[in-house]
């Protein structure tokens, strides 16, 4: 996948590759069938491949029995990869799911300190993966309208990242343009219309 991603123009430089946990102790618990050196594999290639490619991924913390030094771990792979953008949840019981009846709950107040933790890793992360954008001129596809600023509309660039610019919707909806990133805010980039390439 990664190689086909590398190797075709016209697919988005967007991985989604979830660890789920930093942990080999967690994964396994979790039954997920990889380890953390594993997935940093997998991420060596897409930034060998794929250098300018955006990595997404899920995390979950407070599995049962996570220790603080197993959490850690989870915050040393986010900052070895620095992730465009992860999605984070704390653990809750699920039915009919082994780890619902495990004796080794985590305390609601000791999940929400690490959901509080890692979330504000994952926005400083997020802000340097786009703050790098700045003064670049990138291909957006034009989706929408941006509902706060009706005379601006709202696009993705190739990273998945969402891009607001001065334009018309009815004329731009659908088509690639070319737009300057003039400022990069953390979940989202401002420009100007370069051109229209389609």
């Amino acid at each position: 996948v990664v190689d086909a991603v590398a190797d075709t123009p016209t697919a988005c430089l967007n991985f989604h590759i979830p660890p789920q946990s930093g942990s080999n102790a967690v994964l396994e618990a979790m039954g997920r069938g990889h380890t953390r050196e594993k997935y940093l594999q997998i991420v060596e290639r897409i930034r060998q491949r794929a250098p300018d490619a955006a990595i997404s991924a899920d995390i979950i913390v407070g599995f049962p029995g996570e220790t603080e030094e197993q959490f850690q771990e989870t915050l040393t792979l986010m900052e070895e990869v620095k992730f465009d953008t992860v999605n984070t949840a704390a653990y809750s019981p699920r039915p009919n799911t082994p780890a619902a009846d495990w004796t080794n709950q985590l305390d609601d107040e000791v999940k929400q300190d690490r959901l509080q933790r890692i979330n504000r890793l994952n926005l400083l992360h997020a802000e340097e993966r786009r703050a790098r954008m700045k003064d670049r001129v990138v291909e957006v596809l034009v989706e929408e309208r941006n509902v706060k600023i009706p005379t601006q509309v709202m696009g993705r660039t190739t990273h998945g990242y969402i891009v607001y610019f001065d334009g018309d919707i009815d004329e731009l909806r659908g088509k690639l343009v070319d737009v300057k990133i003039d400022k990069c805010q953390t979940y989202s980039l401002t420009g100007t219309l370069v051109g229209i390439l389609d």
